[in-house]
């Protein structure tokens, strides 16, 4: 048994029926269902009896409490957090309540529980925490690939929360000697995206006819990482990985946001050709740039690698393609993932987008 928190997310849901299909083992699956948590993507586990889901918040401390005592879990997998850059300038507080305050409360509820645990169970018990690369700031187009030991440097009020989560975590292990482990990941795509993010955002606004915005020039480059390959390496760091380390997982493809933007355009012109012959491309207008937009993330990937044998399975090119036609193929999970509250948002960030 293991205890996943954001489990109902986009990474989290992905891994969680990854495990699900790869693994005797059940999992607990803690999420509060916030704007981003889904549970139609957790569709097909949802008569499984290796898949128990609660609602509810990382920062509930008796509640992490009762679940831990009462399902023993053998490892926490924390995936939960806010997430979006953008609605971290909008809304700070929300990312520091949950990113900061929620990890802390978490950490707590498991120390407490670890602590309490037969010797052999103690010494089993891992906590996985999944971070991002964001929280190592920005990078020039000549600056080497961050590696773990890179200075903490992060720039929007999202990464600087996780970068308080990070360091927590990190303490936790030093000061009380709790078994953790650290992953600090690339930008994720693939199945399940909500589509808020560059790849859905822009899949989703081209089949319904609308303008593909761009922050400013476009050329702000990213290394992306498929969300598959991303859960294979958690579960060979929560396998294999060595106590109070950080491992960088990144997907070698690094990539300007206006190139993945023609791409999914070409894609879409390929497998589901605009009604007049003309390419989705026609729709990409440019926006001005968000507040502080980093300009480079690029992910060396390479002590998971040597340490622990791990590589990515797909290729940009195979994942993407993958991606868009999943997408294709999923209309009704994007029709009903696209509530009031997502158009609302959308036109928020982006400016009411023409149809």
């Amino acid at each position: 048994m293991i205890l996943v928190t954001g489990g109902a997310g986009f990474i989290g849901a992905n891994f969680v029926l990854d495990w699900l299909a790869g693994s005797t083992e059940a999992v607990v699956n803690l999420d509060k269902l916030t704007y981003a948590g889904n549970l139609q993507t957790l569709a097909s586990a949802s008569d499984n009896p290796r898949h128990v889901f609660v609602q509810g918040d990382i920062g509930d401390t008796s509640l992490v409490a009762r679940l831990l005592a009462e399902h023993r879990p053998r490892a926490v997998v924390n995936f939960a957090a806010e997430s979006h850059v953008d609605r971290s300038i909008h809304g700070p507080e929300d990312f520091v309540q949950t990113n900061v305050l929620g990890t802390f409360r978490l950490l707590e509820a498991v120390r407490g529980h670890w602590a309490g645990l037969p010797e052999v169970e103690k010494t089993a018990f891992r906590f996985l925490h999944v971070s991002t690369d964001e929280v190592y700031g920005t990078l020039s187009a000549t600056d080497r690939a961050f590696t773990e030991t890179n200075r903490y440097e992060p720039n929007s009020p999202y990464s600087a929360s996780k970068a308080a989560s990070d360091h927590l975590v990190r303490a936790w292990h030093h000061t009380y000697g709790l078994p953790v482990l650290t992953t600090n990941c690339s930008n994720n795509y693939g199945p399940y995206h909500f589509p808020e993010k560059l790849i859905p955002l822009m899949i989703v606004n081209a089949l319904a006819g609308k303008s593909l915005p761009v922050y400013g020039d476009g050329m702000q480059v990213r290394d992306w990482l498929y969300v598959k390959d991303h859960c294979s390496a958690i579960r060979r760091v929560l396998e294999a990985g060595k106590l109070g380390e950080t491992y960088n997982v990144g997907g070698w493809n690094e990539k300007p946001n206006i190139e993945i933007v023609h791409t999914v355009c070409a894609l879409l012109d390929e497998l589901k050709p605009r009604d007049d012959g003309k390419s989705y491309a026609q729709q990409i207008s440019y926006v001005t740039d968000r507040p502080g937009h980093d300009r480079r993330y690029a992910i060396n990937a390479r002590k998971l690698e040597r340490e622990l044998g791990w590589k990515p399975a797909e290729t940009f090119e195979s994942g993407i393609r993958k991606t868009v036609e999943w997408y294709l193929a999923n209309a009704e999970w994007v029709r009903n993932v696209q509530s009031g509250a997502y158009r609302d948002w959308v036109n928020k960030q982006y400016g009411a987008t023409p149809a």
